[in-house]
């Protein structure tokens, strides 16, 4: 069967889904609206041509039509060919593969190279790996809102939270630039079973994600291990949406909640931002988001101790009055109080207001904070590239 056929009627049905959670007006929702009505515009004009084509004889105007390859005008980064190359991905066929996975495969083992894979416009609906022979590779998409790679594995669905990632990277030096990754699997309600769904799972070291989305409910971003850098993005979600046990900084960031919306006066907590998996005193990791941004919907937590020694640093943020006023959470543990690390530093906005925190978070001042401002956090000066590289 043409790969078409099953593609879109699939990616129809997920949009449905979608509609059906009704979750609250976001980036997200308006990238659907587009691509849904392409693929309505796409259903039609198939339609109407599979039922009228048989009984009619080309025209001059069908001969002329063009195709969609014949605009096709990528807009190529210029690079050095001795160390970078570029590989091609589109959907409608005008470059050299039409999935990334393909793309990915193509990929020498071990390359000393750095692959460039520029990807068109487009919903690529697919499950993509990035294993650990294949480092130094680049996602480059066309605008975050514009371009995305979608899947809706859930951890009942994939055996495992860790493995529900519509993209997992195991290998180093992966870099995004423009370009979004999306778990579209329906949004669960606070403690449902196996409803966790990852949109990426960043298993590599020295990873870095410029003006990128990541989209999903529960655990959209797996932070999982690793030194991580994120630049001007977009990440939206529910419960636990940034976990796992990396050591990253997250730089003029949204971060937009979509827990459902709790009425003035009601005190219960639906979402958190945060569950970082630090669990000894030896690991060296910690979540730190600076001059970010974090707003949305729901009644939630800056973070949950998902392990004792859970990090995560806000620092010259601005929050809306989401947050609750004690901020984070031990996971009713008590004995997690005296080593988790909660860290806040001149934040605004009503959501900041600590005079009500958790008597475990710490207010920072300039001296303490400053480790957390800096780059050499993630030992940036060693391997980030800027952007422009």
């Amino acid at each position: 069967m043409n790969p078409k056929a099953i593609y879109f009627p699939i990616l129809i049905a997920i949009f449905a889904v979608l509609a059906s959670t009704q979750p609250p007006r976001t980036y997200f929702n308006c990238f659907l609206d587009r691509c849904s009505t392409a693929l309505s515009l796409f259903t039609v004009n198939r339609h109407h041509h599979h039922h009228h084509d048989h009984h009619r004889h080309d025209t001059d105007d069908d001969k002329t039509r063009q195709s969609p390859c014949d605009q096709f005008a990528p807009n190529f980064p210029t690079i050095d060919p001795s160390n970078t190359s570029i590989i091609c991905v589109d959907h409608n066929g005008c470059c050299n593969f039409t999935t990334v996975q393909a793309a990915v495969d193509s990929v020498g083992n071990f390359s000393a190279k750095r692959s460039l894979i520029w990807i068109s416009n487009g919903i690529y609906f697919e499950k993509v790996i990035i294993p650990k022979t294949k480092p130094n590779i680049t996602f480059q998409g066309q605008g975050y809102t514009t371009t995305a790679i979608v899947w809706n594995d859930t951890a009942n669905s994939a055996n495992g939270t860790f493995y529900s990632g519509s993209v997992q990277v195991f290998s180093t030096n992966f870099i995004a630039k423009n370009i979004s990754f999306m778990n579209v699997a329906p949004m669960p309600v606070p403690g449902a079973v196996g409803a966790q769904a990852v949109a990426i799972r960043i298993g590599g070291d020295e990873a870095a994600f410029w003006g990128c989305g990541f989209f999903g409910a529960q655990d959209t971003l797996h932070d999982d291990r690793g030194r991580h850098y994120f630049k001007d993005c977009y990440i939206q979600g529910s419960i636990d949406f940034i976990f796992g046990n990396g050591k990253s900084i997250y730089e003029n960031c949204q971060l937009i909640s979509i827990a459902s919306p709790v009425a003035p006066g009601v005190k219960s907590i639906n979402g958190a931002v945060t569950a970082h998996g630090r669990a000894t005193k030896d690991e060296n990791s910690g979540f730190v988001f600076v001059n970010c941004t974090l707003g949305g919907t729901g009644r939630i937590w800056l973070g949950r101790a998902w392990r004792s020694y859970s990090t995560v640093v806000f620092a010259n943020t601005f929050m809306t009055d989401i947050v609750a006023p004690e901020g984070w959470n031990d996971l009713n543990d008590p004995t997690r109080d005296q080593t988790i690390f909660y860290g806040e530093y001149n934040c605004s906005g009503a959501g900041s207001n600590m005079a009500l925190r958790a008597p475990y978070v710490q207010r920072l001042n300039d001296t303490q904070a400053l480790p957390f401002l800096n780059s050499s956090f993630i030992d940036a000066d060693l391997w980030l590239q800027p952007f422009s590289s």
